[in-house]
């Protein structure tokens, strides 16, 4: 089996990738909704390599805020484990997942695919991962930024996660999966920088970059609009603490 990284779409496979492609039987995508966008750029890539692409309707997932956030995760993967099993034992052959961005970095695939070799139908799989183009590289790139300043290091985490880490002291964080509660919390934040971007790579691609006190309400302005042309969001950003600051 292979892993391979799409980052975005089309423009951003590498060799490898594309070797890989041209090394597979079928292509396993899992289909949140019919009108799903990543699902539709996994159709043209398939499309213009000529590989089979094999749809998988998603499991329900508890996304309310759930008491037990990891234990929601865990049933949610464990269902897709069951799903992308059955379909493999089936079909046998060489199949692939097409991961959006890197699957080193909040993605679920890896995990998955281990479950999968641990289900006696599939004993013996063994799998090879391509990485790929990921967010805070795209982030970084359109802003033209480093992500750390020099000799300094980044933390990455999440939205989620975003209060606790800077309680913990950390002063250059890059945000992932974030969410409208976050931008809440940037308040707390008049005076650090940021270097924000939505739906990178898409043609709703959104930018905007500063001060907290100054691009907050900007961010949320642009937030929306990223929402209202493309029908979903996923932002990233950096937030960077003021110089000299504790």
């Amino acid at each position: 089996m292979h892993v391979v990284s799409f980052g975005t779409g089309p423009d951003h496979l590498t060799r490898d990738a594309v070797r890989a492609l041209l090394d597979t039987d079928y292509v396993l995508a899992v289909r949140k909704h019919e009108d799903d966008e990543l699902l539709r750029v996994r159709r043209a890539i398939c499309e213009e390599f000529e590989v089979e692409l094999v749809e998988v309707p998603d499991p329900e997932r508890d996304r309310d805020d759930p008491a037990d956030y990891s234990a929601a995760v865990r049933n949610w993967h464990a269902a897709r484990v069951a799903a992308f099993a059955d379909v493999v034992a089936a079909r046998g052959g060489r199949p692939t997942f097409l991961v959006w961005g890197d699957p080193s970095l909040y993605d679920s695939t890896l995990r998955v695919v281990e479950g999968m070799a641990a289900d006696p139908r599939l004993a013996g799989l063994t799998w090879d991962v391509v990485p790929g183009i990921s967010a805070p590289q795209l982030l970084a790139a359109r802003h033209r930024i480093v992500l750390h300043p020099v000799g300094a290091p980044v933390h990455v985490t999440t939205a989620r996660r975003l209060r606790s880490t800077i309680e913990a002291g950390q002063r250059n964080v890059l945000v992932m999966l974030g969410s409208e509660a976050s931008l809440d919390q940037l308040e707390e934040l008049p005076d650090w920088n940021i270097w924000w971007g939505a739906n990178l790579g898409s043609d709703g691609e959104q930018l905007v970059a500063g001060t907290v006190r100054d691009v907050l309400p900007q961010v949320r302005e642009t937030r929306a609009r990223a929402r209202e042309l493309a029908g979903w969001v996923m932002d990233v950003y950096l937030l960077r603490a003021p110089e000299g600051t504790a």
